[in-house]
C-alpha cells in the first residue's frame, strides 16, 4: 500500500517529462516550418494555390465570399471552353471551403498572404498537441512522445506543411479532435467536429466515412458509427451533384474527369456516375489499385516509415486510413501519390490513431531495440523530406537538376528580389494585372488578376478589359528552362507575346531590371528598360543557338 504514492509520483514525473518534450517538439517544428515557409514566401517560391487562397480570403474579407479570378481562369468555362475569366466567378463549384470562414477574423487582423503561411504551420502544429493529448488515453508516457515525434518527423506532414497554403491543412487537427472527443465522450465537441470536417472540402467526408467505419467493425459505437457513415455519405453526395453545380459544372466536367476520367464515358461525369463505373468494371477498378506498383508500394512505405511500419499491421489504420487511401489509390495523376502533395495529409489521421490502438496492445514490445529501430525511421524520414526538396522550399540547398546543372544560391536569388520589389510597387493596389506564377501570390490582394499569357478578364460590369499591368520574371524561367520544357515553353510563349504587345503600342515597357520586365497598357515605353530589355532577348536567343 505504501508503494502507490511512490508510482503515482513516477507517472506524474513521466508524464510531466513527456509534455516537456512533446513541447520542445511542437516549438521545433513551429519555428523551423515557418521560418523555411516564409522564406519561400519572402524569396518568391510560393506559387499559383498561395496566390489563389489569398484572393479568395481577400474577397471574402470584402463581402464578395469565394470570389476569384484566379480560380476563374481554371474552370472548365476557361479551360475547355476558351471563355473569359470573371472576378465574379465563384470557387465553390471547384471546391467547397465554407471552412475557410473558420479564419477569417483572423485574416481581417493580418490581410496578407503570410497570414496563411502562418496559420497553415499553427494548425499543424496544433495537430499534433491534440495527437499527443489522444495518444495519453491509451499509452504510456514514452510511447505518446515516439508517436507525436513521429508526426512531426513524417514526410507526408512536413512535405505539405511547406506547400503554398490549401484547406486540406486544417483536416489533422479537426480529425483528431473528433477522435479525442470520441474516447471522451464528448459527443457534442465529436459532432461539431464531424460538421467542420464536412465543411473543410467536398470529399473530406472520405476520411469521415473510414471514422464511420472503424465505430462500427470495432463494436465500439456501432449507431454512432452508422450515423456518421450516412451523413458523410450523404452529405458527399448531395453536395457534389445538386449543390456544387450550382455555382459552376467544374466537379463534372473537369475535376471528376481529371482524377477519376478512366471509369466514365464521355465530357462529364457525376460522382454517381464514377462510382458505377467502379463497380460495374471491378476488373478495372483492381488494376487502378495496385498500379502503378512501384510507385504505391514506395507511397506506403513512405506513409509507414515515421511510425516504424506499425500502420502496414494495425487494422484501425486500415479500417479508418483505408478510405481516404483507396480514393488516392484509384484516382490518377502524378499528384496523387506524391507524399509531400496535401493531399498525403488527408491518409495521416487514421494512419497515427491506429497506430495507437495497435500500441495499447503491444506495449510490452516498446523495447529499447525497438526504440532505437524507430528513432533511426523517424530520422530517414526527415532525411527523404530534405532531400526531395519538397515545393522547392530548399532551392537554396539543393539543385532543382542535376543534369543539366540548375542550382539558384541564397545571395543570388536574394539579390535578384532586391531587383524586382521596385517594379511591383509601382503597380496600384487598385488596378488590373497579369503575372507569372511566382509573382502572383504578392499581388493577389486585389479583385482582378490573372496569370500571364492571360490578359483579358470580364469585370464587375461584366466587360471584357485588358489588364493595367503585365509583370513577368523571365530571369526565374530562363534558369530553369534549360531542365524543364514547360517552363521553356512559358519562356518562349511569354518573349513572342511581349514582341506583339509592344510592337502594336498596346503595352509599353515601363521597367526592367534583372530579367524582370514590367508593361502598362496604353503607356510609352522607356527607353532604358526598353533597350535593357532587347539586350536580354539576345541573349536569350544566343543561349537558344549555343543549346541547338
Amino acid at each position: 500500500m505504501q508503494k502507490k504514492p511512490q508510482v503515482t509520483s513516477k507517472l506524474k514525473l513521466e508524464a510531466g517529462s513527456a509534455t516537456s518534450t512533446v513541447l520542445l517538439l511542437a516549438g521545433l517544428f513551429f519555428f523551423l516550418c515557418l521560418l523555411f515557409t516564409l522564406h519561400r514566401y519572402y524569396s518568391f517560391y510560393a506559387s499559383f494555390d498561395q496566390g489563389i487562397f489569398n484572393q479568395v480570403f481577400w474577397n471574402n474579407l470584402h463581402g464578395r465570399f469565394f470570389q476569384s479570378s484566379l480560380s476563374s481562369s481554371l474552370s472548365t468555362n476557361v479551360v475547355h471552353a476558351g471563355e473569359v475569366a470573371t472576378v465574379y466567378y465563384h470557387r465553390l463549384g471547384q471546391h467547397f471551403t465554407p471552412a475557410l470562414l473558420l479564419w477569417l477574423p483572423i485574416y481581417a487582423l493580418f490581410p496578407s498572404p503570410i497570414t496563411l503561411t502562418v496559420l497553415q504551420v499553427t494548425l499543424i502544429t496544433a495537430a499534433g498537441l491534440v495527437l499527443y493529448v489522444l495518444a495519453r488515453q491509451y499509452l504510456k508516457p514514452p510511447l505518446t512522445v515516439m508517436i507525436t515525434a513521429s508526426f512531426y518527423g513524417a514526410n507526408a506532414v512536413i512535405g505539405p506543411t511547406l506547400s503554398n497554403f490549401h484547406d486540406i491543412s486544417q483536416i489533422p487537427l479537426f480529425v483528431f479532435t473528433l477522435l479525442l472527443a470520441m474516447e471522451k465522450r464528448w459527443w457534442w465537441l465529436f459532432w461539431l467536429m464531424a460538421v467542420l470536417i464536412l465543411a473543410v472540402r467536398e470529399d473530406a467526408g472520405v476520411g469521415l466515412f473510414g471514422v464511420g467505419v472503424y465505430m462500427i467493425l470495432s463494436k465500439r459505437f456501432p449507431r454512432a458509427g452508422f450515423g456518421v457513415c450516412v451523413l458523410s455519405f450523404g452529405y458527399m453526395l448531395a453536395l457534389t451533384n445538386l449543390i456544387m453545380p450550382l455555382f459552376s459544372k467544374d466537379i463534372s466536367q473537369r475535376f471528376m474527369l481529371e482524377r477519376f476520367g478512366q471509369y466514365a464515358d464521355g465530357e462529364e461525369a457525376s460522382t454517381l456516375e464514377i462510382i458505377w463505373g467502379m463497380i460495374s468494371n471491378p476488373l478495372r477498378l483492381i488494376v487502378e489499385l495496385v498500379t502503378p506498383i512501384d510507385r504505391t508500394i514506395k507511397y506506403l512505405l513512405g506513409h509507414w516509415l515515421p511510425l516504424a511500419f506499425v500502420p502496414a499491421v494495425a487494422p484501425g489504420s486500415w479500417m479508418i486510413a483505408g478510405f481516404p487511401l483507396l480514393k488516392l489509390l484509384l484516382g490518377k495523376g502524378e499528384s496523387v501519390l506524391s507524399i509531400t502533395i496535401r493531399y498525403a495529409l488527408t491518409v495521416v489521421p487514421g494512419l497515427f490513431y491506429g497506430s495507437i490502438l495497435w500500441w495499447s496492445q503491444h506495449q510490452q514490445k516498446f523495447k529499447p531495440s525497438l526504440r532505437r529501430f524507430w528513432v533511426v525511421c523517424i530520422c530517414l524520414s526527415l532525411f527523404f523530406t530534405f532531400t526531395s526538396n519538397p515545393n522547392r522550399t530548399f532551392y537554396f540547398l539543393i539543385p532543382d537538376s542535376v543534369k543539366p546543372w540548375i542550382y539558384v544560391s541564397l545571395p543570388q536569388q536574394w539579390q535578384h528580389v532586391a531587383q524586382m520589389r521596385p517594379l511591383l510597387a509601382q503597380i496600384p493596389s487598385n488596378t488590373s494585372v497579369s503575372a507569372t506564377t511566382y509573382l502572383v501570390p504578392h499581388l493577389s490582394s486585389r479583385r482582378e488578376i490573372l496569370r500571364l499569357p492571360a490578359l483579358e478578364l470580364r469585370n464587375d460590369a461584366k466587360e471584357v478589359i485588358k489588364v493595367d499591368y503585365a509583370i513577368a520574371d523571365l530571369w526565374q524561367l530562363q534558369k530553369y528552362q534549360v531542365a524543364f520544357k514547360s517552363d521553356r515553353r512559358l519562356l518562349k510563349d511569354l518573349v513572342t507575346l511581349i514582341d506583339q504587345l509592344t510592337n502594336n503600342r498596346e503595352y509599353g515597357i515601363i521597367g526592367f531590371q534583372d530579367g524582370v520586365i514590367l508593361l502598362k497598357k496604353a503607356a510609352s515605353s522607356d527607353t532604358q528598360a526598353t533597350a535593357a530589355w532587347l539586350k536580354f532577348r539576345q541573349q536569350l536567343q544566343l543561349s537558344k543557338q549555343s543549346a541547338t
